[in-house]
């Protein structure tokens, strides 16, 4: 055809080519615009050169079309590929419970370890939150706070009791039963700041023990205080054998055999099984629950039941002998404290086992609080008005005086 044609060093012929813009109008007409230029011979920085602004799209404006299917997936999402689509189509699909990822287009997500979980994005783990009953937080500080004050008003009513020792109300009440159960009372409050704060090994290893024994010995006192009164009532009656039983001898006996079979349980407990501090992961989502494990429920339940067994016993007593004369009128106290008692603890299982973590220990806490709370109250108070606010019924006489009024009257009726 008459031209001449030649070739670089690399067999490359010099082409020398114009880009292309189709281009339709709004007639419906195509138009060839001519948008850039490819020349071999320019230097490498301008073999290509394009007018961009003069390149119009399909779409009909100046903007690129993204030549893909599905936008990239952002860190937390991982991709899940679009049925019948090809590769490049997929849908973002959040990480699961507990997973993240962290990279853009991520193909999966990963779990984080047992003591991380996920943030709010799902992008990185961060470690857990971890539940206790602390003593600083509303709940824990409104219960130490109630503890200490019930404990202190249980140590002032004993200090009551002692200075007016030699006073009729205390005389009657067997004053060495009277002193032991409120130190109880007291040392069984004071047990329930093990229960609070961070679980510890030698907190979780004594404290159901040692509530455990010492509130048996409250429970052992208020019983031997009941049988002491029926004893009393019977020896008093003409020809009764019953005098013989009068005497520290059976209280002290009720008491240490009663205690002891607990001792027995709490020890066995403590020797085979014995609660441990725990982490659980299983309880609550995404938290940490640092409890107690019991290790053993059914040791748990066998100190309890026992406890409840020693309340039943001192509330039955207690009832039969409600309508014995005035002078031994403290077996009606006592049946109250021992409703109040058995109240609280039949609330208090479906509470316990239906709450977890902190609540479960609150609730345990309020259970014991209640329970010393209600003895106390029931059999102290009324003694404590007469002793502090009216001394004039603090007599012999008064007390003897309204046990023979009353004999008379049931007489004559």
């Amino acid at each position: 055809m008459g031209e001449e044609i030649y070739f670089d060093s690399n067999g490359n012929p010099p082409t020398d080519y114009n880009l292309l813009n189709w281009q339709r109008n709004s007639n419906g007409t195509t138009e060839f615009v001519v948008v850039g230029r490819y020349n071999i011979r320019e230097s490498k920085e301008n073999e290509l050169s394009i007018n961009i602004t003069a390149v119009r799209w399909i779409t009909g404006d100046q903007e690129i079309p993204r030549s893909v299917c599905s936008e990239s997936c952002s860190p937390g999402f991982r991709k899940a590929a679009q049925k019948g689509q090809p590769m490049c189509c997929f849908d973002c699909v959040p990480c699961s419970e507990g997973e993240i990822s962290n990279q853009i287009d991520s193909s999966n997500c990963f779990s984080c370890t047992n003591e991380m979980w996920p943030n709010e994005n799902q992008t990185m783990c961060i470690p857990k939150d971890v539940e206790y009953l602390s003593y600083w937080e509303p709940l824990g500080f409104t219960l130490t706070a109630t503890v200490i004050f019930c404990s202190f008003t249980t140590v002032s009513i004993l200090c009551v009791f002692i200075k007016y020792k030699d006073t009729p109300i205390v005389k009657a009440n067997n004053r060495d039963l009277t002193y032991l159960l409120l130190a109880s009372l007291s040392l069984s409050f004071l047990c329930s700041l093990l229960f609070i704060g961070e679980p510890q090994k030698f907190t979780c290893h004594f404290r159901q023990g040692a509530f455990g024994v010492i509130f048996v010995l409250s429970v052992s006192c208020v019983l031997a205080k009941t049988i002491m009164v029926v004893i009393a009532f019977r020896a008093t009656k003409p020809g009764s054998n019953m005098r013989k039983w009068l005497g520290p001898k059976v209280p002290a006996s009720i008491v240490s055999i009663c205690t002891s079979i607990q001792v027995f349980i709490c020890t066995y407990w403590m020797l085979t099984c014995p609660p441990f501090p725990e982490r659980n992961i299983k309880i609550k989502t995404g938290v940490i629950i640092f409890q107690c494990n019991e290790c053993s429920d059914t040791l748990l339940w066998c100190m309890l039941g026992y406890m409840a067994f020693l309340a039943c016993v001192s509330f039955l007593v207690a009832f039969l002998a409600r309508k014995l004369p005035d002078s031994f009128n403290e077996a009606k106290w006592i049946t109250f404290s021992m409703l109040i008692f058995l109240s609280v603890w039949i609330s208090f299982v479906p509470a316990y086992l239906s709450t977890h973590g902190k609540f479960m220990v609150a609730v345990e806490v309020f259970g014991i609080l209640s329970s010393c709370a209600g003895i106390a109250g029931c059999i102290f108070f009324p003694k404590c008005f007469i002793i502090l606010l009216r001394p004039d019924l603090n007599t012999r006489q008064h007390l003897l005086g309204k046990g023979a009024t009353q004999k008379t009257n049931n007489e004559t009726s």
